[in-house]
């Protein structure tokens, strides 16, 4: 197992605050009634027994995520979002610090018997709780996507998926990836693309694909993953660490720049605030699709943009990153180091 030498605690910035320049904060009233409907949907798949249920959600704060990434979302569309969060981190878990962590063989299968729901679609729902939610989850999102939308998310999970696959096998092979390829593949394994396809769901949006073939569309997918994908691996250090997982980018530069761990943390804010930069650079040089198409552009653009700013303060709100951390002021925390589990 591989070992690093860090010190007792580290300091880590207002990260909302950077992110937060992209768009102001908004929270869908909405949330408590669509949770409701969100658990008894996950109650009824038996992912996991009473205790350890519990400790999801309470940990997750799920229904919290979706109301800061979804503000705007009807009601039925932001259980839907709740359901996805539910499906995605359940079975993300599993691979990253559950019975699979190191096994990408069996990572493989549970891919391979999802697959099977997206080659039969009408086919009754799968007993493999993971596959059984993946069902429903296209069923609802078919019911009102558009198929572009619709073909968007399937093409992101098949990548998100295989990725989990790679992230295994790296874990089973105590292989730290250099900074490139590990941005490159958190891309696929954060979902950002399985996100970006519900944002389009979560409004009904119906953007033509020759949007998202554009450049500086695409360059501002990478942009909005990485600010999504960095806050996390941020966030997430402590917790991944306190589990022996070193598929973190903080490790990551540590690692290829021969930097201990608050060094590493300071480059990796840095970064991220120059992908903010890029971000805005590259939004004030959009072309224009005719007036209509720009419309709805516009909407999606501040859907993701809600996402990301919900999704980087919800990651301060759960307890999943900060177990016991006062976080209320977020201004150059100071955070101890977790014990490590894995010694």
């Amino acid at each position: 197992m591989m070992r690093y030498a860090l010190p007792t605690q580290f300091c880590l910035q207002d990260l909302s605050a950077i992110t937060g320049r992209v768009c102001e904060l908004k929270v869908s009233p909405l949330q408590a009634e669509a949770d409701a409907g969100a658990r008894a949907w996950f109650d009824s798949m038996n992912v996991y027994d009473n205790r350890m249920k519990r400790k999801f959600l309470d940990y997750g704060k799920f229904d919290l995520f979706a109301a800061l990434s979804f503000p705007d979302a009807d009601l039925k569309h932001l259980e839907t979002c709740i359901m996805f969060f539910f499906w995605a981190f359940s079975t993300d878990d599993l691979s990253d610090e559950g019975a699979l962590q190191s096994k990408p063989d069996a990572v493989q299968a549970g891919h391979n018997i999802s697959m099977s729901v997206l080659s039969n679609p009408d086919d009754p729902r799968p007993k493999y709780p993971y596959a059984a939610m993946f069902h429903d989850l296209l069923r609802r999102f078919r019911e009102t996507s558009t198929p572009g939308a619709y073909h968007r998310f399937i093409r992101a999970f098949e990548d998100w998926s295989s990725s989990q696959v790679t992230q295994a096998r790296n874990r089973s092979q105590d292989r730290i990836p250099s900074v490139d390829e590990f941005v490159q593949m958190r891309r696929a394994t954060i979902g950002g693309a399985m996100v970006e396809a519900m944002v389009e769901y979560s409004l009904d949006l119906d953007l033509p694909d020759v949007v998202f073939e554009n450049p500086i569309i695409k360059a501002m997918s990478d942009a909005t993953n990485d600010m999504m994908t960095w806050p996390n691996d941020l966030c997430s250090f402590n917790k991944e660490q306190c589990d022996g997982d070193y598929q973190n980018l903080v490790f990551c530069i540590m690692n290829e720049r021969n930097v201990g761990l608050q060094r590493a943390i300071d480059i990796l804010t840095d970064m991220l605030s120059q992908r903010v930069e890029d971000y805005i650079g590259l939004k004030n040089s959009l072309p224009s699709f005719g007036p209509e198409v720009d419309a709805e552009l516009g909407r999606y653009l501040r859907a993701l943009e809600n996402f990301v700013q919900g999704t980087v303060l919800w990651y301060y709100l759960s307890p999943r990153y900060f177990r016991g951390v006062d976080v209320t002021n977020r201004d150059n925390l100071v955070v101890p180091i977790f014990v490590r589990a894995h010694l």
